[in-house]
C-alpha cells in the first residue's frame, strides 16, 4: 500500500487497487477492529499534567504508554505535552490525529496493538520557545520527563557542563532558550515569582545515575547564570533516576503501510515495539504523580543495580552488536546474532564480563536477564538497525563499555569481547566510507588524521586520552588494541 496523499481529500491515502484510506483521528477511532485495545478514559477530557522534552518513538511506546495504562486503570488528569526540541517531524504526524497514535508488539506471533490517548498535544521548541516555557511553568504541570538522549544534557570532558556548547553558550549570554537548560531555567523562574514548587523532573536517558546528572548540570547552568534561582530549584524540585528499557526500532513505511491495511485507517505516528517493557523508577518525587505502577513501573528506593545491569549488559551489547555487524556488512540485529563470531562475543560480554562488573540487588537475576536479552536480540520481527544503535558512540561508550573495562582493570580480569567492539568502533569513527553519525565526528576523524594508525588508541584511552576520565588501558592492553585496529584497518 502506498502512503501518497491522494489529492482529492484530505486525510485520505492511495492504498492497492485504489483503495481510499483515512487519517487515524478521534473521528474514525470507532472504525478500528475490535482487537484493538482502546482507553478506558474520555481522553479529551483530561488535563495535562506532564510535560515530556524529547518527544519521539521511544516515549511513546514507553512512558507515554505507561500514563496510558495509569489513566486507563482509574488515574486522571495526566495527559502529556510533547516538546520536539530540534524538527516538527512528530507534531505534524499526531496534530492531524488529534494526539492519537497505536503501539503494535512485534513478535513471531500474532501482533498486538493498543491506541494511545495520552498525548495531548506536541509542540516544537523552535517555532514557539514561549509556548514551551509556558507549559513548564504550567501550575497544573507537575512533572516533567525527557528522552533527550545522552547528546542533550551538554555533556564536555570529564562530565562537566560543555560551557562551549552553542546552545548552552547562547542561553548564558542571555539568549533565547535551545537547550533543556534554557527552557527549564525560564519556566523555574516564572513558577518562583508565581509561588509554584513542587516540580519533578524525571530524566528516562541512558545515562548511569541519570537523575543526579540532570540535576548536577542543571544546577550547574543555573548557579552560572542565575543563583537565587539555582537555590530555588534545589529547594523545590526533586530529580528521580530511571531506568527504561524496551527496543523500539526506526518505524518504516513498510510498517505504516502494513499496519493501514490491517486497521483500515492510516496512522502516521505508529510505534513498532517488542512485548518486554520495563521502567524502574526511583521513588522521590515532589508532588503528585501518576500510579505508574497500575501500569507496571517499579518505584524503588536505588535504581543504581537496574541501570547498571542494563547499561553494560543491554546496551554494551547492542553497542558491540552494531559496530562489530556493520564492519562485516550486517543490517539487522537478529542477523547480527545468526553471525557465530558476534554471538560469541555478545555473550561473553553479557554473562561474563559485563555481569561480573555488577553488585545486583536483593533478587535481581543476571543470568535470567542475560538469557531474556537474548530472546529479545533474536526476535526477527522487529527489524532493529545496527546502523540507529551505532549513533552517537562517543556520548555512549563511557557508561556501556568503559566503566566495565575501568572495574575489570582493578581486579585483574580480561575483556576480550568490550576490546574487540571498542577496536571496531575506533574504525567506524575513522570515516571514510562509513557514515559516522556522532557529535564528535569531525573531532575524532581529526584525531585520526592527526595520531595516524600508531597513535588513536592512546589518543582515545590513553592518560590524558578523550575517555581518560572514564578509563585508562595500560600498556599491554593499549598494544592489544592497536593490533585489533591494525587488522581491521588492512
Amino acid at each position: 500500500m502506498g502512503g501518497g496523499t491522494t489529492g482529492a481529500r484530505p486525510g485520505l491515502w492511495a492504498g492497492q487497487e485504489g483503495l481510499q484510506i483515512v487519517r487515524l483521528n478521534a473521528g474514525t477511532v470507532h472504525s478500528l477492529p475490535a482487537d484493538v485495545i482502546r482507553p478506558s478514559y474520555a481522553v479529551a477530557e483530561q488535563k495535562c499534567g506532564i510535560v515530556h522534552l524529547g518527544i519521539g518513538a521511544f516515549h511513546r511506546a514507553h512512558q507515554a504508554e505507561y500514563t496510558d495504562l495509569a489513566m486507563s486503570q482509574g488515574d486522571r488528569d495526566w495527559r502529556i505535552c510533547g516538546v520536539s526540541l530540534r524538527s516538527a517531524g512528530v507534531r505534524n504526524q499526531l496534530e492531524p490525529q488529534d494526539g492519537l497514535y497505536t503501539v503494535t508488539q512485534k513478535s513471531a506471533g500474532a501482533a498486538k496493538t493498543s491506541l494511545v490517548g495520552s498525548i495531548a498535544q506536541v509542540l516544537v521548541a523552535p517555532e514557539n520557545p514561549e509556548a514551551v516555557v509556558a507549559a513548564l511553568a504550567s501550575a497544573d504541570t507537575h512533572i516533567v520527563t525527557l528522552t533527550v538522549t545522552e547528546k542533550g544534557y551538554c555533556q564536555g570532558a570529564g562530565g562537566a557542563l560543555d560551557e562551549t556548547n552553542e546552545a548552552v553558550a547562547t542561553e548564558l549570554a542571555g539568549g533565547d532558550p535551545a537547550s533543556i537548560y534554557g527552557y527549564l531555567a525560564q519556566a523555574m523562574e516564572r513558577r518562583k515569582a508565581a509561588g509554584l514548587g513542587a516540580l519533578t523532573l524525571l530524566s528516562c536517558d541512558n545515562l548511569a545515575q541519570n537523575g543526579k546528572q540532570l540535576e548536577r548540570l542543571l544546577l550547574a547552568f543555573l548557579e552560572r547564570s542565575n543563583p537565587e534561582l539555582a537555590a530555588w530549584c534545589a529547594a523545590n524540585c526533586t530529580f528521580p533516576s530511571s531506568m527504561v528499557d524496551r527496543i523500539v526500532p526506526a518505524t518504516t513505511g513498510k510498517d505504516l503501510d502494513l499496519l493501514a491495511e490491517r486497521l483500515g485507517v492510516r496512522d502516521e505516528g505508529a510505534v513498532f515495539t517488542e512485548a518486554f517493557s520495563q521502567w524502574v523508577i526511583e521513588d522521590v518525587f515532589a508532588g503528585a504523580r501518576p500510579k505508574w505502577e497500575n501500569a507496571g513501573a517499579q518505584l524503588v528506593q536505588d535504581v543504581h543495580p537496574y541501570e547498571t545491569a542494563k547499561l553494560r549488559m543491554l546496551n554494551g551489547a547492542h553497542s558491540a552488536m552494531a559496530y562489530l555487524g556493520l564492519e562485516r556488512g550486517l543490517v539487522f540485529v537478529h542477523e547480527a546474532m545468526q553471525h557465530d563470531a558476534i554471538r560469541q562475543l555478545v555473550g561473553r560480554l553479557m554473562r561474563v564480563e559485563a555481569a561480573s562488573s555488577l553488585s545486583p540487588a536483593p533478587g535481581q537475576d543476571l543470568a535470567g536477564y542475560a538469557d531474556r536479552l537474548k530472546e529479545r536480540f533474536d526476535n526477527p520481527a522487529l527489524e532493529h538497525r545496527l546502523v540507529q544503535i551505532a549513533m552517537d558512540g562517543s556520548q555512549k561508550i563511557p557508561q556501556r563499555w568503559l566503566e566495565t573495562l575501568a572495574f575489570h582493570q582493578q581486579d585483574g580480569g580480561d575483556c576480550p569481547a568490550l576490546l574487540e567492539a571498542l577496536a571496531s568502533w575506533i574504525v567506524h569513527v575513522r570515516g571514510g566510507s562509513a557514515n559516522v553519525n556522532d557529535p564528535m565526528a569531525g573531532r575524532l576523524a581529526q584525531l585520526w588524521s592527526e595520531e595516524g594508525m600508531a597513535g588513536i588508541v592512546p589518543a582515545l584511552v590513553g592518560r590524558g586520552g578523550m575517555f581518560a576520565s572514564s578509563y585508562i588501558a595500560d600498556e599491554p592492553t593499549i598494544s592489544h588494541l592497536q593490533r585489533l585496529v591494525a587488522a581491521r584497518s588492512d
